[in-house]
């Protein structure tokens, strides 16, 4: 048994070099309350408080590894939401919120849609959606089996519903019906940007979900435009490369669309796009150029 101050101490010592003062502090409490279900403000009222050291220890060294603490909980939050994690899916990031955001607040007043989340990963996206957009119909898919296991799973834990499938994106030609939105975070990092990222990235998150070729870094872009197009979606929200804004306002024009708007995300990075494909009987907020 060791008291949580000295526990707290070891953690400022051993992850120093990882990680900021306040950013060790908050992990260190994050697992405390997941371990033993102590709260920050209990540690406050009872300094002396003593607990059984084996669990934080062994998170410890998985930090110390560059471990992300969400992975080691199996679990993170998102839109107020508990979303479980694996090591195949994505961490669900805060600037992915702000997206979630933009549509809920787009469509907070409108039913009967049908909304297709494009390579779901936790299925944080849609099951956020299905939650905040009652009455609407959530799809989500994506390439990997594993993936949409661990994203079914977080819709049962959430109690939604949302239609998920196996589905490799840039495969298909086609959609089997016809959605009124669609949103997506897809891989869009290049490969040469893999040096301005951190070991816990790099080490643990999935590959396939991160990383597009420096050769072709809107492929997935390119393939969602031109399902949209062809299915006569009306609106398309995506999470982007903050480095390739100006790219994506070429390959708009290239398809013919004249009707979008890029915003920031928390961080102040160009993070976000939203564009109108069709015509639509839905009334949402104008666009900001």
């Amino acid at each position: 048994m060791q008291s949580i101050k000295n526990i707290l101490n070891e953690y400022h010592a051993e992850l120093t070099d990882i990680y900021k003062r306040q950013e060790i502090e908050a992990v260190f409490f994050r697992l405390l309350y997941f371990y033993h279900q102590i709260k920050r403000i209990d540690v406050s009222l009872k300094p002396g408080l003593q607990i059984d050291e084996t669990k934080l220890s062994a998170a410890l060294i998985k930090l110390k590894q560059s471990q992300p603490w969400q992975y080691i909980t199996g679990e993170t939050e998102f839109y107020g939401m508990k979303i479980k994690v694996s090591r195949e899916t994505l961490i669900p990031r805060p600037e992915t919120e702000d997206l979630v955001d933009w549509v809920i607040n787009d469509f907070k007043n409108t039913s009967g849609l049908r909304i297709l989340d494009i390579g779901t990963g936790s299925g944080a996206i849609a099951v956020s959606l299905a939650e905040n957009l009652p009455g609407n119909f959530l799809s989500a898919i994506d390439f990997s089996e594993e993936t949409i296991k661990t994203a079914q799973n977080n819709a049962r834990l959430n109690n939604v519903t949302v239609q998920f499938k196996q589905v490799d994106i840039l495969k298909q030609t086609d959609c089997e019906i016809h959605y009124d939105i669609m949103v997506s975070n897809p891989p869009y990092v290049r490969e040469s940007e893999k040096k301005m990222m951190h070991n816990n990235v790099l080490q643990y998150e999935p590959e396939s979900a991160l990383f597009v070729p420096d050769a072709d870094p809107l492929i997935f872009y390119e393939k969602i435009i031109y399902l949209a197009k062809k299915n006569n979606t009306s609106y398309v929200y995506f999470e982007i490369n903050e480095f390739l804004k100006s790219d994506l306002e070429h390959l708009l024009k290239e398809n013919g669309i004249s009707s979008y708007e890029f915003r920031k995300d928390i961080f102040g990075k160009w993070r976000m796009l939203k564009l109108k494909v069709a015509s639509s009987k839905y009334q949402v907020q104008t666009f900001n150029f």
